[in-house]
């Protein structure tokens, strides 16, 4: 299949955190609270996939609570998080929403991601993944994982499926 084939059946944006959602860093304060910086396009992203209909999710290895706070704020309301075995959490996530796998656009960055990639419909690596990632995607970012990786993919598919102009056309620009 082509990738304009692919993108043509996606329904839910499947997003890993760590390394997409940001750049990989993770920071710890004296406290030991933890920190994760996100991207402003990647979040404005999110409203326009939910403007053209369609559902995220977020699906991660590791467990913390400002993902919960970004996921609020960008409108995702399916989250898992501390998920081991990635392809089970994918599995019951399908059985949940009753989503096929042809339907999921997953995004990865590392090793760990590589079952969930090769089961959904359109797999995108972030432009500074792992080789291994790079090589299982139908589709690598320009943009690396926090800095646009999320807007990126989000605008292939919803170019690709007719959607874009009619999210454009919600920001009308007075000097044209």
């Amino acid at each position: 299949m082509t990738l304009a084939e692919r993108s043509s059946h996606i329904d839910l944006l499947l997003l890993d955190v760590d390394g997409v959602l940001t750049g990989g860093e993770i920071i710890y304060s004296d406290d030991g609270r933890e920190w994760k910086q996100f991207h402003v396009r990647d979040g404005s992203a999110l409203k326009f996939w939910r403007l053209a209909g369609k559902r995220a999710a977020i699906l991660s290895g590791r467990t913390s609570q400002i993902v919960e706070v970004r996921a609020k704020e960008v409108g995702i309301a399916l989250v898992m998080q501390g998920a081991g075995d990635k392809l089970a959490a994918f599995r019951g996530l399908l059985e949940r929403t009753g989503i096929h796998p042809q339907q999921v656009c997953y995004i990865g960055d590392d090793l760990p991601d590589l079952p969930v990639l090769g089961h959904s419909g359109l797999a995108i690596a972030v432009a500074d993944a792992c080789p291994e990632v790079m090589a299982a995607a139908d589709y690598v970012t320009r943009a690396a994982g926090g800095r646009g990786a999320v807007r990126e993919a989000v605008e292939l598919i919803l170019r690709s499926q007719g959607h874009w102009a009619g999210i454009v056309e919600r920001y009308p620009n007075e000097d044209r």
